[in-house]
């Protein structure tokens, strides 16, 4: 099934330099980026990105945490992309991943995990809202998976 879901690249991905090893492994799988943009969250996105953890101890850090340094948004689109990217990421603690994640692969700690993904199609829908406008994200285009698929590459 066809569908689109929310990446971001946390601020220790940024600061480290990994959006573009980010990006390849979705790109290698086959996914399509359809939306992209660095920005430094505002508090405004980081309330409603978080929203589901107010009130809880750890909510105030993963505030400071998403607003340390820039981010990388992106909205991925492909065949099952919602448990493709978790597979691609890996568990959220590094430490329990498997190698060959992301997250094991380029992470320590779990509170640098280096990504973001969207847990089901409500967060992905939720979250692309929240740093994208309809507009800003480009589904029309066709990636080489999909002209593959379509026999004309």
């Amino acid at each position: 099934m066809k569908e689109r879901t929310f990446i971001a690249i946390k601020p220790d991905g940024v600061k480290r330099g990994l959006m573009g090893e980010v990006i390849r492994r979705f790109e290698l799988k086959g996914l399509k980026i359809t939306g992209m943009k660095m920005l430094n969250v505002t508090d405004e996105q980081a309330k409603k990105h978080y929203g589901e953890h107010e009130g809880k101890p750890f909510y105030p850090g993963l505030i400071s945490y998403i607003q340390s340094g820039p981010i990388v948004a992106l909205v991925v689109e492909g065949e099952n992309a919602i448990a493709t990217c978790r597979q691609l990421m890996g568990k959220t603690n590094p430490n329990d991943a498997d190698v060959g994640t992301i997250r094991a692969d380029l992470s320590l700690i779990m509170s640098n995990n280096t990504v973001h993904g969207s847990d089901g199609p409500e967060s992905a829908e939720r979250e692309i809202a929240i740093y994208f406008d309809e507009s800003e994200i480009c589904s029309n285009y066709k990636n080489m998976t999909e002209l593959i698929a379509e026999g004309l590459a």
